[in-house]
């Protein structure tokens, strides 16, 4: 198929045009190509380059910033998404929405399956949730893949913060008290491909496999660089205050990605070990 992929120069978009592009016709834009909140520009793109798909992976993704650029950040994720959902929908191009853990509340305890309740608690989960509105009122095929903690080829992700933090201090104090489900976006990027290649429509959970606090990812980053763990201790979320709160536990729980007969997803440990590495080999983008 010929796919238009949005925001093909961020981490994820990167991941999924290198994984894509064997077996599709693949068309990145980026910023650079048109702003996705002017609707006439949307219509223009779409029009110039009539993608048979869209996978929609570009967004506003700085949390806190978010806080404070609220009506920007709504723009880029809520109604770029909008334009994009009625544009596919005017050239019967389905639609593939990337969405996130944070349209959730982090209160339940036990993890979110795909249709539960959105009500983050944060203005970022607020625009995705606008975004992920817009894709389910469309009448033409779409999908929404909410994923989580995401890592991989980029300036700046968790895993790469810890592996350079360990580098320069003695100890670090890692917060213990916020659980989720790390992604690496390589494993993300082969989920994006089943769901296009199969064409399965609704709302889906692409993580690796597992749910862990920041705290434990960080010892396990540190035992992938042979260092002692021990060097990482636990603390409460107080410790590093935010401007946007954060749910505590926002694990992805996935059934339909089973149901689709989606390939197995290695779990976070065997994620980890892989990116980090790529990152001692100094075989990553951005390194």
């Amino acid at each position: 198929m010929k796919i238009l992929v949005t925001g093909c120069a961020g981490m994820l978009g990167q991941a999924v045009m290198a994984r894509l592009t064997a077996a599709h016709e693949l068309v990145g834009i980026d910023l650079a190509d048109g702003d996705l909140t002017d609707a006439a520009v949307v219509d223009e793109l779409m029009d110039r380059h009539t993608p048979e798909w869209v996978l929609h992976c570009a967004a506003w993704t700085n949390v806190d910033g978010a806080e404070s650029a609220k009506e920007e950040a709504l723009a880029a994720n809520g109604e770029a998404t909008g334009h994009l959902a009625a544009a596919c929908q005017r050239l019967a191009a389905p639609l593939t929405l990337i969405s996130t853990d944070y349209v959730f509340d982090g209160r339940v305890g036990k993890g979110y399956v795909e249709d539960g309740i959105r009500d983050p608690v944060n203005h970022y989960g607020l625009t995705k949730a606008r975004a992920e509105e817009h894709v389910e009122q469309m009448t033409t095929p779409w999908q929404i893949v909410r994923t989580s903690w995401l890592f991989g080829d980029g300036k700046v992700n968790f895993i790469k913060t810890i592996r350079r933090l360990l580098g320069e201090r003695d100890t670090l104090r890692v917060v213990d008290d916020q659980e989720g489900c790390p992604t690496y976006v390589d494993d993300l990027a082969a989920v994006l491909e089943f769901l296009v290649g199969s064409q399965h429509v609704g709302v889906f959970h692409g993580t690796n496999r597992g749910a862990i606090t920041w705290y434990t990812l960080a010892c396990e980053v540190a035992r992938c660089v042979g260092t002692d763990p021990g060097r990482i201790h636990p603390c409460p979320s107080s410790e590093y205050p935010t401007p946007a709160k954060r749910p505590a536990n926002s694990e992805l729980l996935s059934s339909r990605l089973e149901e689709a007969g989606c390939p197995d997803r290695p779990t976070w440990q065997d994620a980890v070990a892989r990116y980090v590495a790529r990152l001692e080999a100094g075989t990553v983008i951005f390194p």
